[in-house]
């Protein structure tokens, strides 16, 4: 079992500037990795949603902004930085409305539909099966593909299947021949549904369970390719739902989805993503440490019934979730991105790295203009692109990817933080995650959770002894920092200085309110 101590010290984040002791000491167990952090841990989501696809991922071949083939230059050529292992799509809630025969064929002959989960846009259906599974090639990512469940049909789903990965002489695969494309596509990951609980179709658990089991029989593998079968999991806290699927479907899936977002209530204002006070901060980062209580509850229940830990758990939805920014169409969802939402990216996939032995793939919700994105965009004139601060979160932790998890001994102060209504969550000042790479040194990420106060951390190592370090830290002059189209770099990585060796061991001066990722070398 990976070690994790925590040392606590109990404290109260009401003050907006808490006193407390400063000094984190952790022991990394060097020889005892042995599972790896799959890279679809650092996987995206791109749904039917706002200006996500449409202005985002795709501007079409006649646009004026810069594009190969439609898909935007700038925002390719940014995602194929990160390594995007897994891209999710058609949806979210979008999936179980859309009818894949609507975004084949022709551009200009393609119906028209109305966007009934978001705002009532009117798509053009342009970006479609071809246009998302070639974008998927070139980025060099497996496709993740979010089948229609809740408004679909079998023979639907079915036919979806073949289009996409059938070699034979069937007749979606000429179909999909007279649509341009030759070969199939290679297809792994299919979720026979979305959100089946809510937007997906309203369903109890035991309704869906039959259906998973009807659907996944009809979704076949054809010529080689084998389809890794998803069931439309619980969000958050239905811990039933997760138990249901458990004994109605077991072996039969593949891997079980979790939706979590970091959102103060979904109703009324889930506050601004830019204008937010200390204790605000300190909410969220709690919230979004709370994910970790989660995920033990739902390990739990699929070890029962799964004790071999054959079924994946896909946390394929997370991230913050905010007020929309004013003056945007409503519905839209889109939401700006401060060095409060990178810290919530750093502190959740470092949880994601403490179970991987069950987590096999997570989705950031979503990848451009939607949510706690990587990018934003807009399509004035030749258009202009920036990158968040949860991008540099993640292209900073790319390393991570493929990695060995090295279990850790970590002693760190904590605080007392609000949570809803009377409750209170403890929050520890420093995270710490560390994974060995191919090259057999080691990555390091550390998160200082303070507002105000500089962390002396000493990472001692059982079984490895440092020689060099070198890495890049994330912080900013103030949490509620964020980079827009006139200031595109107000937050964004630097050379870190702060981390030397000594003795085999790494001593490292974290400031306050920063992501530091550290290559060390033996």
């Amino acid at each position: 079992m990976k070690k994790e101590i925590i040392f606590s010290l109990m404290l109260s984040a009401m003050a907006a500037s808490p006193s407390y002791a400063q000094d984190a000491t952790v022991t990394i167990h060097a020889n005892e990795g042995t599972q790896k952090i799959y890279k679809e841990i650092y996987g995206q989501f791109a749904e039917h949603l706002g200006t996500c696809i449409y202005g985002g991922l795709w501007v079409g071949p006649d646009s004026k902004i810069p594009n190969t083939n439609g898909y935007r230059n700038d925002v390719f050529r940014a995602l194929k930085e990160l390594h995007v292992p897994v891209l999710r799509w058609p949806g979210g809630c979008f999936a179980d409305e859309y009818h894949w025969t609507d975004g084949i064929g022709p551009r200009d002959k393609r119906p028209k539909m109305q966007n009934n989960n978001w705002g009532g846009t009117i798509e053009d259906n342009s970006f479609g099966t071809n246009e998302f599974l070639n974008l998927c090639e070139m980025l060099g990512c497996e496709p993740y593909i979010s089948g229609n469940v809740g408004s679909g049909t079998v023979e639907e789903l079915a036919k979806w299947v073949e289009y996409m990965t059938s070699e034979g002489d069937t007749p979606m695969a000429k179909l999909r021949r007279q649509n341009g494309r030759d070969h199939a596509w290679h297809v792994k990951f299919l979720g026979v549904g979305n959100e089946s609980w809510g937007c997906g179709g309203n369903m109890r658990p035991e309704y869906y369970s039959d259906l998973f089991r009807r659907y996944s029989v009809y979704c076949r593998n054809y010529d080689g390719n084998v389809l890794y079968k998803i069931a439309s999991g619980a969000s958050d806290y239905d811990y039933n739902w997760t138990k249901t699927l458990m004994q109605n479907v077991g072996s039969r899936m593949d891997g079980i989805s979790l939706h979590y977002y970091t959102v103060a209530g979904w109703t009324g204002s889930k506050g601004s993503a830019t204008k937010f006070n200390n204790d605000d901060y300190y909410w969220t980062m709690g919230k979004c440490l709370e994910i970790e209580d989660v995920i033990k509850k739902h390990c739990a229940i699929m070890d029962q019934y799964d004790p071999k830990k054959n079924i994946g758990l896909l946390v394929d939805e997370w991230g913050t979730w905010w007020d929309e920014e004013p003056g945007t169409v409503k519905g839209h969802l889109y939401q700006q991105n401060s060095m409060r939402d990178a810290m919530v990216a750093a502190l959740t996939l470092n949880v994601f790295h403490r179970h991987t032995d069950r987590i096999r793939m997570a989705n950031i919700a979503q990848v451009v203009n939607v949510l706690q994105s990587m990018i934003l965009t807009d399509t004035i004139g030749q258009g202009h692109m920036v990158l968040t601060p949860t991008y540099h979160v993640f292209n900073m932790y790319k390393g991570f990817q493929e990695a060995t998890y090295l279990p850790a001994d970590v002693k760190t102060d904590s605080m007392e933080v609000r949570g809803n209504g009377d409750q209170k969550r403890r929050v520890p000042m420093v995270s710490i995650s560390t994974a060995k790479m191919p090259d057999g040194n080691i990555i390091a990420s550390l998160v200082n959770v303070s507002l105000d106060r500089t962390q002396e951390v000493e990472l001692d190592f059982d079984g490895y002894k440092a020689r060099s370090a070198s890495g890049q830290i994330l912080t900013c002059k103030d949490i509620k920092d964020y980079n827009d189209f006139d200031h595109p770099s107000t937050v964004a990585p630097a050379a870190f200085n702060g981390a030397k060796v000594k003795g085999g061991r790494l001593m490292v001066k974290l400031p306050a309110k920063s992501v530091v990722v550290i290559k060390i070398c033996k």
